[in-house]
């Protein structure tokens, strides 16, 4: 151990060593430590961790390391005896959950793995209870709307535990995520609903304008807070009135990272109302000290306005890792994999969609992926060409839903065998062919069973309520029922349906839509029997 060398790290940190302090006050107490953990309990960088182990030289076993009874002798009276930490606003109430804690540990060890390319990194289960008691302890929560935009940590089964009157709903990209999320709720009856999002495509229309509340832990990168934060906003439904909830951390090395995403909550005039440092802790992110700050934004009377003009600006990527990173994605404009084979191969598109080069078919009228989804194409072509770049891939089943087009190709700038799950939700509607990069999607004929044409006029009313179409193809199937009672066994079969599209579903519900519709449909005919009676 190196007296001086200690001494002389800390001085070098000025004010800031409070950090190396605590790291070091850990390692007095002669237990062993990795990395890892150290790290996430001073909520000091790994960089910092080590500098400090390095002037330390600690025993160590394996990944595990302490300090001998002479060495945390030396380091405490270094120290100068104990320093007082920051309150922690609501450490007094997480004793009464620990219950809570315990069940969150287990769905988030059960829960699906981190997808580095989505920049996931897993709260620990204290930090998601916290976040659900800071929520109840600042706002008044009682018949409050909640959106998670994105939820990875599963911070809205927390909330929907401790707060049951709270109505949750959970936006994601990830199909995964939604299955568990939607699977827990289930079991546990929770109040929550998973909706699919891209968040660079929109907000899903039943997440729009509807939450009094938001909270979003993004991509930590300007371009993925900034564009997060934007779509929480256009989920209140009373901005002036709701708030945004933000996780970020930023090591203490680079003010100017943290710099550049506070300019961009700026720009999008929100007031930082209220800020808890290392307030959430992760299991990873030892850049960042597995810690972030809890940002309280309020939004003001010109945050709509500037989320308008800049939500559609953030272009796609948005992450630090992966093919979609700020630093790695593909220029704009460079040639998407597969249109030389378009017309070699005899296809001939009538709409492009995507992203597509300028000199491909420059005379086919194009729409963005974005506007696909939005809304009906004005005019119904027969065959749709489909480019995506890397990263969007979780969209295509959705954009295929969205047109009625006899034959769609698509091209994605990678392989495409992930996805052949996601698209087998899609059996009622399309044959699909995947072939490397090249996706082909050839429309079905008509059911000729019962529940099969009812789930086809659901999924071809794409842009439709889930449950208004189901309800009227009730009524065409069985005359007797009123539209009352159609739209009660509805609710009753699929109370996930309520005010979806499908092209928000998740993909685990797109493939029990057959099933529940086929045992509507069985009740539909009970009702009948009853009604003879």
């Amino acid at each position: 151990m190196e007296p001086d060398g200690v001494a002389r790290l800390l001085a070098e940190a000025g004010v800031d060593a409070r950090r190396l302090r605590a790291a070091l006050e850990l390692l007095c107490d002669g237990a062993w430590w990795t990395t890892a953990d150290l790290v996430r309990e001073s909520a000091t960088s790994r960089r910092g961790v080590e500098a400090l182990l390095g002037v330390l030289g600690p025993q160590r076993a394996e990944d595990r390391f302490r300090l001998g009874e002479e060495q945390a002798r030396a380091c405490r009276a270094l120290l100068g005896g104990g320093f007082p930490a920051a309150a922690d606003p609501v450490a007094h109430l997480l004793p009464a959950h620990a219950g809570v804690v315990a069940r969150m540990r287990e769905l988030i060890e059960t829960g699906p793995r981190a997808r580095r390319a989505l920049d996931h990194v897993a709260a620990t289960p204290e930090t998601v209870v916290r976040r659900a008691l800071l929520l109840g302890a600042r706002f008044w929560l009682p018949g409050a709307r909640l959106l998670c935009v994105g939820d990875h940590d599963l911070t809205s089964l927390a909330v929907a535990m401790i707060h049951p009157g709270v109505q949750v709903t959970v936006v994601d990209v990830d199909d995964r995520i939604l299955a568990h999320i939607d699977g827990q709720a289930r079991r546990l009856g929770l109040d929550v609903r998973a909706r699919w999002a891209d968040l660079r495509l929109g907000l899903p229309p039943s997440a729009h304008g509807q939450a009094d509340l938001a909270i979003t832990d993004p991509p930590y990168t300007p371009e993925g807070v900034g564009l997060f934060v934007a779509r929480a906003v256009e989920g209140l439904a009373d901005p002036e009135r709701g708030r945004v909830l933000l996780a970020y951390g930023v090591s203490e090395r680079t003010p100017m990272l943290a710099l550049k995403v506070q300019n961009a909550l700026h720009a999008l005039n929100l007031v930082l109302e209220a800020m808890y440092p290392d307030f959430n802790r992760y299991f990873g992110a030892e850049a960042i000290g597995s810690a972030a700050d809890l940002y309280v934004l309020r939004p003001t009377t010109k945050t709509r306005p500037a989320v308008a003009a800049r939500v559609e600006g953030y272009g796609t990527a948005i992450y630090t890792h992966g093919p979609q990173s700020v630093e790695t994605a593909r220029p704009a404009g460079a040639r998407p994999a597969g249109p030389a084979s378009l017309l070699d191969e005899g296809f001939a598109p009538e709409v492009l969609v995507g992203d597509w080069p300028k000199d491909v078919l420059p005379r086919l009228p194009r729409a963005r992926p974005a506007t696909w989804l939005a809304k009906p194409y004005a005019s119904s072509p027969d065959r749709v060409a489909i480019a995506l770049p890397a990263g969007l891939e979780a969209a295509l089943p959705r954009l295929l839903l969205a047109t009625r087009a006899r034959h769609v190709r698509a091209f994605l700038a990678a392989p495409g065998p992930s996805l052949v799950s996601a698209l087998s939700a899609l059996s009622p509607v399309y044959e699909i062919a995947v072939q490397g990069q090249a996706v082909d999607a050839v429309r079905l004929p008509p059911a000729q069973d019962e529940a099969g044409r009812l789930v086809r006029a659901v999924l071809d009313n794409a842009h439709g309520k889930v449950a208004n179409t189901w309800r009227e193809a009730l009524i065409r199937a069985r005359g007797h029922l009123t539209k009352r009672q159609a739209r009660a066994l509805v609710t009753a079969t699929a109370p996930w349906a309520a005010e979806a599209t499908p092209l928000e579903l998740p993909a685990h519900l797109l493939r029990e839509l057959p099933v529940a519709v086929a045992a509507s449909l069985r009740e539909a005919g009970v009702t009948s029997e009853r009604a003879g009676g």
